[in-house]
């Protein structure tokens, strides 16, 4: 008997629309004579399933469950496809968690720490793994402009310290230019962290646990034509990403090394998406995406093509791994 898949995609932030499209490659390529497909939309004003006629189905929140002409539909596996809120927080991880239903993302604690940028690189740096020098502000914090070019300098990038797809994140040339930034950043989160700027080759590493095994992909070298690796960059084609990166076999070992000991480390499960600056040999940890993009040219999907694995065959081994 097929098990039942819900794709959820959406979310509560700003990445919404880039979730439906994650979900929506994930619903193409999934192979339905072993899985019966539903996508569900998780939006604040509504949970749905959506039919391929693109009729609405509520979704019961107690047991997230639908009922379709008179039956009762219950899911063996959920395959999160939320980027930011709600589904790369911890909220439905600790949701199904109660429920009992097996997601493919990583646990709700794991979740809840990579989320917040200060929290995951401060429980990193004692197992080796760098980053750069940072200040913290809490809204509502009296902001010293001194202060924070003396601790970081200039330029530096302030950004909403949980919140993904650089989303409220500015590039910061001078101190006048720090106050607009930080409220820029404020109205994607109300933590910021401001970082000393690293110029140095950016590097995305994807790591997942694939056929029982945890597997560091292929890194891909991130050339933005903006002034960074910003939105527009990600999703609106203003970079070229290179897989396999051009870097030398001594930073490709590190920042392997690095990325692999931060997924373990962290206990990780799932996909897990980390972005590095390189700094001579020594790569400074950015960030860990762990519900990273998941349409046809994002990241992730590039770097498993480029292992020999096939879309159909990484989502269908995120289920089976979810399953076990």
């Amino acid at each position: 008997m097929k098990k039942k898949i819900a794709i959820i995609m959406g979310g509560y932030s700003g990445e919404y629309k880039i979730s439906l499209k994650s979900g929506q490659v994930v619903y193409k390529f999934l192979d339905t004579d072993k899985f019966d497909l539903f996508r569900i939309h998780i939006f604040k004003e509504k949970w749905v399933y959506i039919a391929d006629n693109n009729e609405e189905y509520p979704i019961n929140k107690n047991d997230f469950s639908i009922e379709k002409e008179g039956k009762k539909i219950t899911f063996d596996c959920v395959f999160n496809a939320i980027h930011g809120s709600p589904g790369e927080d911890g909220l439905m991880q600790s949701y199904f968690e109660l429920l009992g239903i097996p997601q493919t993302s990583c646990n709700a604690y794991q979740a809840a720490i990579t989320f917040n940028k200060r929290d995951l690189l401060s429980i990193l740096k004692p197992y080796g793994i760098k980053s750069a020098l940072s200040y913290y502000l809490n809204e509502g914090d009296p902001i010293d402009l001194d202060a924070i070019v003396t601790k970081v300098g200039l330029p530096c990038f302030v950004k909403a310290n949980k919140a993904g797809s650089s989303l409220g994140v500015s590039k910061v040339y001078t101190k006048e230019e720090l106050i607009a930034a930080i409220e820029n950043a404020y109205k994607e989160d109300d933590e910021v962290l401001i970082e000393a700027f690293l110029n140095g080759t950016e590097v995305s590493v994807g790591v997942i646990t694939y056929k029982g095994q945890i597997m560091v992909l292929p890194i891909t070298e991130i050339v933005s034509e903006n002034d960074f690796f910003d939105y527009q960059a990600k999703y609106e084609g203003k970079s070229k990403e290179i897989t396999p990166a051009r870097i030398t076999d001594i930073q490709q070992k590190k920042v392997t090394e690095m990325a692999l000991r931060a997924y373990t480390v962290l206990k990780m499960k799932g996909f897990s998406r980390s972005e590095f600056i390189f700094i001579g040999d020594e790569p400074f940890m950015l960030e860990m995406n762990t519900t990273p993009g998941l349409t046809e040219e994002s990241i992730l999907p590039q770097q498993a093509q480029a292992a020999g694995i096939s879309l159909a065959e990484l989502f269908e081994n995120a289920i089976l791994e979810a399953l076990n």
